[in-house]
């Protein structure tokens, strides 16, 4: 097998490695390919990812050539960043100057991000067609990840699925919490990426999850204890962490504009020393740097909405949490040796939400095979959920339709009905400042 990442020069890359020597030999993995627009990053991160698979049994192949690295490729992982880091700190301060949310998932500054990420992404999904493997799968990481799995599932692109780690956030941390391997664990998400909700989790055919969200050490472990305690018992169900910024909108907003540096600025900073390190130090320090920066990283993960507490030690049922490598991998594995595999992912929906069409890209538990990824029947859901589902989803048709036709009214229309945006002069000014800040990459608009 030829497995191929786009972006392959980004910091999160060599987490990919473990999960892939774990696999190798099932996979039958021969080659992959990193591929990446900027060589002096991709030969940093490229010669880390080298250094980890010394003694695998495939070959890490760095490459500046898309059409060359998706040629025969059977499986392609997408984690690019159009602008970098520097772009998201220009997104943020943009929409924090004029009073909304900045973050680059959602809201005015994920549309930013979109703006970017769908024409770069559906130029490399047509190239994979046309030079990639019969029957290759593309599974998507760019963020927004699900909006971005709508653009390409609109323009016809159909072996795509996006991919993200918080989609089985609940998953693991029951896994985690009562210390039981993860393939004995199954939970049903629904909603969209970064707008989603577990209502079950069981172990064993057990639902474990109604005695967690009454547990308040479990609730301490996790994100939930972001969230207000009566929110939390009116919503009955395990919450993307991403939520808090809707449900405690004005709370989050205030406490990001406090803060001395945006989130952007700390993964810039933060990513800038990892560079800067890894290029001056000798090769077998190269490990340590890494992980104690990404390290870093993590720990700055959403910090607005969390306190100083000292969080319980939680045993670990898994050797690795691979979060979005195990996500990805997870569905390469299931594919390619047909083995059945359980996992959240952005998918159309297919029939399986009540009320979503049926084209409608949501995030949702899924089964895996060879014959491709089957979204499990989760019916009617609660009406509040179902009416920001909409809402939501009304917003990502308006910004695919805008992106992919360079449309600044449409733009607009997108982002006023937008609930973390909701006003038509605001939208339409944010629109016009992001098309000012990355013209260089997203042309003219009309």
């Amino acid at each position: 097998m030829k497995l191929a990442i786009l972006g392959g020069g980004g910091v999160r890359t060599p987490q990919l490695i473990p999960s892939l020597i774990r696999r190798a030999e099932k996979l039958e993995l021969q080659e992959v390919w990193l591929m990446d627009n900027d060589a002096n990053k991709l030969a940093l991160i490229g010669r880390l990812c080298q250094q980890l698979a010394e003694n695998a049994p495939f070959k890490v192949v760095l490459s500046t050539d898309a059409r060359e690295t998706l040629t025969n490729a059977q499986h392609v992982i997408t984690a690019i960043r159009p602008g970098l880091e520097q772009g998201r700190v220009t997104d943020e301060k943009i929409a924090f100057r004029h009073g909304v949310l900045g973050q680059e998932t959602t809201g005015a500054a994920g549309f930013a991000m979109a703006m970017r990420s769908i024409p770069a992404i559906l130029d490399y999904a047509r190239l994979l067609q046309e030079v990639g493997a019969p029957g290759a799968w593309l599974y998507n990481f760019t963020n927004p990840a699900g909006l971005v799995a709508q653009a390409l599932h609109d323009s016809g692109i159909e072996r795509v699925a996006g991919i993200c780690d918080s989609a089985n956030g609940a998953q693991h941390a029951a896994s985690r919490y009562l210390n039981v391997p993860l393939e004995r664990v199954r939970h049903e998400v629904y909603g969209l990426n970064h707008l989603s909700w577990t209502r079950k989790v069981e172990v064993d055919g057990e639902d474990v999850l109604p005695a967690l969200l009454g547990d308040t050490t479990f609730i301490q472990s996790t994100h939930m204890g972001m969230f207000d305690r009566g929110l939390r018992e009116w919503q009955s169900a395990f919450l993307n962490e991403y939520l808090h910024y809707y449900y405690h909108r004005d709370e989050a907003l205030a406490a990001l504009l406090r803060k001395p540096e945006t989130r952007g600025e700390q993964v810039l900073r933060l990513t800038t020393e990892l560079l800067s390190q890894l290029k001056s130090a000798q090769p077998e320090h190269h490990l340590e740097i890494y992980h104690r920066l990404m390290e870093q990283r993590s720990a700055t993960y959403m910090a607005h909405a969390r306190d100083d507490a000292v969080r319980p030690e939680i045993p670990s049922a898994d050797v690795d949490d691979e979060g979005y490598a195990g996500v990805a991998l997870g569905c390469v594995e299931a594919i390619a040796t047909n083995t059945p595999h359980y996992t959240g992912l952005n998918v159309p929906n297919n029939g399986a939400i009540n009320g979503m069409d049926m084209d409608d890209v949501v995030e949702v538990s899924c089964w895996v095979d060879a014959s491709g990824v089957r979204p499990v029947p989760i019916g009617a859901i609660p009406e509040h959920v179902y009416m920001l589902m909409r809402q939501v989803k009304l917003y990502e048709r308006l910004a695919v339709q805008a992106i992919l036709t360079r449309s600044r009214k449409t733009a607009a229309e997108a982002l006023t009905v937008h609930p973390l945006v909701g006003s038509y002069p605001t939208a339409r000014a944010l629109v016009d400042e992001f098309i000012s800040a990355h013209q260089n990459l997203v042309g003219d608009w009309r």
